[in-house]
């Protein structure tokens, strides 16, 4: 990597109704993305940490973000507050993603709010029926949740499984809940 390059990747922790956030970029593009750990300086030590294709050992300086993303910062902000947005317009640096995950990610990030896919219909939708287990491998790994909604896939039964993120199932759950998904928040008879 180039010596403009590096003066450009950052990274910011910001505040959300779920918790503190944390974003990482190169440029003006997302590189990764975190969800709350259980305190801020796990959180600060995940975003920070270099990997995914990004050589220099030494850990992502903390920025003031500017461009895009702050204004990516907003909306996140804005739509864990329940005033939903697809996010898709935020730019993305995913080129040292695998191929398969690359694939499986634009699908993922192509659901819209409140609504859902299975495993298995990601598969298929990648060309890759009956891969529903390498599916749930690469949204494992996702490195941006919530601008890639990995949150949104569910298993065959529509069951909340899988989740990698910090919170499991439960920061799953409590996603889509925030974007109104049918079936999940909703009260009950009993």
């Amino acid at each position: 990597m180039n010596e403009s390059a590096r003066a450009t990747t950052g990274a910011a922790l910001f505040e959300t109704a779920i918790g503190t956030c944390a974003i990482a970029w190169v440029e003006d593009a997302v590189i990764r993305f975190q969800l709350p750990e259980a305190d801020e300086s796990a959180t600060r030590a995940r975003i920070t940490h270099r990997h995914n294709g990004i050589p220099d050992s030494a850990p992502i300086p903390e920025l003031t973000p500017s461009g895009p993303v702050t204004e990516a910062i907003a909306r996140i902000r804005a739509h864990l507050a329940g005033e939903l947005d697809d996010l898709r317009w935020i730019p993305l640096e995913t080129s040292t993603i695998p191929d398969f995950h690359r694939a499986v990610y634009e699908v993922t990030r192509a659901i819209d709010p409140g609504h859902t896919l299975t495993y298995g219909q990601v598969a298929d939708r990648v060309n890759a029926p009956g891969a529903a287990q390498a599916v749930g491998q690469a949204l494992g790994r996702n490195p941006i949740p919530l601008i890639i909604p990995c949150h949104r896939v569910l298993a065959a039964d529509n069951a909340l499984t899988g989740f990698s993120a910090p919170g499991g199932v439960f920061t799953k759950q409590q996603l889509l809940e925030i974007e109104r998904t049918p079936g999940f928040g909703e009260p009950t008879l009993f």
